[in-house]
């Protein structure tokens, strides 16, 4: 037995010494296969270009985002300098965020910086919103903006799609509402009651416009759950 394996051993080695080198395999299925581009024809051509129109509107959101960021500036210095006793400063600010009082406002107290703060915040609340629209529109409906592998990608644009930027808008204009409303809370002496009642009604319709949103889209996006 010992003898007749030992043959079919070096019969085996000989057979594979006379067989050609082994080539490596690819499988066929494996390689990737380039999907033909068929040229657009002139309408559906202009139709599909006609996206860039929205490109002028976002640049004109970008020089708004600029006039955002001066008045914040402005507002910022106003109240360094009413804060190292400048007067003019001061009244800047009181007739900027509305303030009245039964005596003359000679220096800040803490309503007048709790008023500018939030005016500052609400400022870059607004600054947040114009970036969403400006980068997560133009991602949408524009062009795509290969940002991948960039390190500073921002985590929601990933994902971003209609649906989700309609929620990340009315969850960033229920954050502005909040402000406002805040702001005339804290002034309310300087207020009318109707305006405090509709603000209120105001921001709950926001609130229930968002909650609408993300219901609508959860439905869309989940439709067999119904059944």
């Amino acid at each position: 037995m010992a003898a007749r394996s030992l043959r079919h051993l070096i019969g085996d080695a000989t057979l594979e010494s006379r067989l050609p080198p082994k080539t490596p395999f690819v499988c066929a299925m494996s390689l990737p296969k380039s999907i033909p581009v068929t040229p657009l024809r002139p309408l559906p051509s202009m139709i599909f270009a006609s996206r860039w129109l929205q490109l002028p509107l976002y640049l004109g959101l970008i020089l708004a985002q600029a006039v955002y960021v001066f008045h914040f500036w402005v507002e910022l210095v106003h109240l360094i300098e009413a804060a190292f006793g400048n007067t003019a400063a001061l009244q800047q600010l009181v007739s900027s965020i509305g303030y009245k009082s039964d005596f003359e406002v000679r220096s800040l107290n803490e309503t007048i910086i709790m008023l500018v703060v939030l005016a500052l915040i609400d400022v870059v609340m607004i600054s947040n919103l114009l970036i969403m629209v400006i980068v997560g529109g133009y991602e949408t409906f524009v062009s795509r903006l290969h940002l991948e592998d960039h390190p500073d990608q921002p985590e929601w644009l990933s994902h971003v799609n209609a649906s989700v930027l309609k929620v990340k808008l009315a969850t960033a204009i229920i954050g502005i509402s909040s402000i406002h409303l805040l702001k005339t809370f804290i002034n309310a002496a300087n207020y009318d009651l109707k305006v405090l009642m509709w603000q209120t009604i105001i921001h709950a319709v926001f609130l229930l416009s968002a909650l609408a949103i993300a219901l609508t889209d959860r439905l869309m996006a989940h439709p067999a759950d119904r059944h």
